[in-house]
């Protein structure tokens, strides 16, 4: 990924969404789901600069409709969440639902509640339990504190795996702290969003700017990733700035936001990578690079085509260098292709050149295929466009959780 400040230093350091300065967050069990935890809240000590992106699927939950609206203010103090349960195609009841969560968690806080935010994640069509709700909100306030691990687990859904990312970066000679937390493993084939994921910092910038931020992020991560080329309901990434890390103000775009930039990235782009890895069944990560393309957009349409073929992912999962099905997955995707000038690299063994298989003899690039992550180059050889997504294999265990999810 280019960026445009190459000589940014970004620290990583252990993250979350309450690394950052003037946030607290907290994560119970309210029942929803039989035990696990599954209602998370995120809460700014300040009102926030606020920022957002939605899924673009045009069935959209009822909470992304009342998050889109309130999101315009630019401003924000909560963000409530609740995992078990998408409350999507549920009609003025699910709405209701939304908008009485946003309203516990304003009351039970003391904040306005058009300051707070909601976002669902789990089955689909199913009425939200909302006794539990009205219950946890209570609980979740209560439990607030600078530990983000256990609102990380309770935005879980079937996730392996907790994701949490953090950085540091100087900003006008102030330490500025990034921290964030994703979920997601199943449904992930992102249009301007993830799954559900939320960021803090502590920055100061007004929400036009962490608006064009947020954009440019989610575009170099969450929309480079794909596990089974299906794209959610309930969409969601939210970026709140608490304005507590003390510098200069941000206020246009020039160095000081090029290093918040690169930070922000850095941390979309840890979270996007660990939402791949967690795909459901998942054992390999694999970067599919397309380089030498007339376009980005020829680019990025050749790897996403690669990326989401059922067919090279379960090729993946074999560990069998079956390029074959890579080019025909370029040739179909609408990029413009010259088959003969086409050469394909598999793990760092070159499998193609000039559109034709260099040998008969694959092991070379099969044992490199052996390893958990490694990368796919395709090179057009047409022109500088170039894009790299991220995908996962594709095997039976992914059948086995869909097929028995609502049970």
């Amino acid at each position: 990924m280019e960026t445009k400040n190459q000589a940014t230093h970004v620290a990583v350091i252990d993250g979350g969404v309450t690394v950052a300065r003037g946030f607290r967050a907290a994560g119970v069990h309210c029942g929803i789901k039989e035990q696990k935890k599954d209602l998370a809240l995120i809460v700014c000590d300040t009102l926030a600069s606020a920022a957002g992106m939605f899924t673009t699927n045009a069935v959209r939950a009822a909470p992304v409709l009342v998050s889109q609206e309130r999101i315009q203010s630019g401003a924000a103090r909560a963000i409530i969440v609740n995992s078990g349960n998408a409350n999507a195609c549920t009609g003025a009841e699910g709405l209701r639902d939304a908008l009485e969560m946003t309203a516990l968690t304003a009351q039970a806080l003391g904040v306005a509640e058009e300051f707070v935010l909601v976002a669902s994640t789990g089955v689909i069509g199913i009425p939200l339990t909302m006794d539990a709700v009205r219950s946890g909100i209570p609980k979740a306030v209560s439990a607030l504190s600078t530990e983000s691990g256990p609102a990380a687990e309770a935005i879980l859904t079937t996730d392996a795996f907790a994701k949490t990312a953090g950085v540091e970066v100087e900003i006008g000679g102030t330490a500025v702290t990034i921290g964030g937390m994703a979920k997601g493993a199943g449904m992930i084939h992102p249009q301007m969003a993830t799954t559900l994921s939320f960021v803090t910092t502590d920055a100061v910038m007004p929400a036009p700017l962490l608006r064009k931020a947020l954009r440019q992020a989610v575009n170099y991560s969450f929309n480079c990733i794909s596990v089974d080329g299906d794209t959610s309901t309930n969409d969601s990434i939210f970026l709140l700035a608490s304005g507590l890390a003390g510098h200069p103000p941000i206020t246009e775009e020039g160095e000081e936001f090029d290093r918040f930039q690169t930070a922000l990235t850095e941390v979309t782009t840890a979270l996007a990578k660990m939402v791949v890895r967690d795909g459901e069944g998942a054992t390999k990560v694999v970067a599919v690079t397309v380089q030498g393309a007339p376009s980005t957009r020829d680019a990025k349409l050749a790897a996403q085509a690669v990326m989401t073929s059922p067919l090279v992912k379960t090729m993946l999962f074999g560990e069998e260098p079956n390029w074959g099905r890579m080019l025909a997955a370029v040739g179909r995707s609408g990029a413009a292709v010259v088959e003969d000038r086409v050469a394909v690299w598999i793990a760092g063994v070159q499998v193609v050149r000039r559109g034709v298989g260099i040998s008969p003899n694959l092991s070379e690039a099969a044992e490199a295929m052996r390893a958990p992550e490694f990368e796919i180059v395709i090179d057009l050889q047409q022109g500088s466009g170039g894009f790299t997504g991220w995908t996962s294999d594709l095997n039976d265990a992914y059948v086995k959780i869909n097929a028995g999810y609502m049970s």
